[in-house]
């Protein structure tokens, strides 16, 4: 059986600036999974994740480091309940 899971992660640390977003859409097209990113007024940056909990899990991953330039302080990580974003995964302004 194939489990969908959404996965929301607030990740902080110097994570603007650095190309975050464009990397995690980048990450997330590679594990195949659904979603967005965005940037947070507070510095920190917000994405959600949905599909195969697999993969899912390995974005959450992916985003403990992220790119090479930033400095991933922390990620608080909340399971939800699975919506059925659109197909894609986007970056939000």
């Amino acid at each position: 059986m194939t489990e969908q899971v959404r996965a929301h992660v607030i990740v902080s640390g110097r994570v603007q600036g650095v190309f975050f977003r464009a990397e995690t859409k980048h990450a997330a097209e590679r594990f195949g999974v659904n979603g967005w990113v965005r940037n947070l007024p507070d510095g920190s940056v917000e994405a959600v994740f949905e599909g195969l909990k697999q993969a899912v899990d390995d974005a959450v991953a992916w985003c403990q480091h992220g790119p090479p330039s930033a400095r991933v302080a922390g990620v608080k990580l909340s399971w939800e309940q699975f919506l059925g974003e659109p197909p894609g995964f986007s970056i939000r302004r």
